[in-house]
């Protein structure tokens, strides 16, 4: 993480973030917000051979919806940049 100018002596500038977030091998500092942690996983209905009366229930597609990832200031602009 790069030290911060104004206090370089301080040891944990990002104590109050509750994410630790990995991009590309290197940790992302400053995360404060991360939404959009959804699945949703379609239900396929289908009739047994068998058992002409009953329907069986499967897991169909599974589908994942965007996330947000929220931060403050930094001097990391590289993840900026990709973003």
């Amino acid at each position: 993480m790069p030290p911060f100018s104004v206090n370089p002596h301080r040891l944990d500038p990002y104590e109050n973030f509750k994410f630790r977030v990995v991009w590309d091998g290197k940790p992302v500092a400053g995360v404060s917000k991360i939404s959009g942690l959804k699945r949703t996983t379609e239900v396929v209905q289908h009739r047994d051979g068998g058992q002409p009366n009953s329907t069986r229930l499967s897991p169909g597609t599974t589908t994942y919806q965007p996330i947000t990832l929220e931060r403050g200031l930094s001097h990391d602009t590289e993840f900026d940049d990709w973003a």
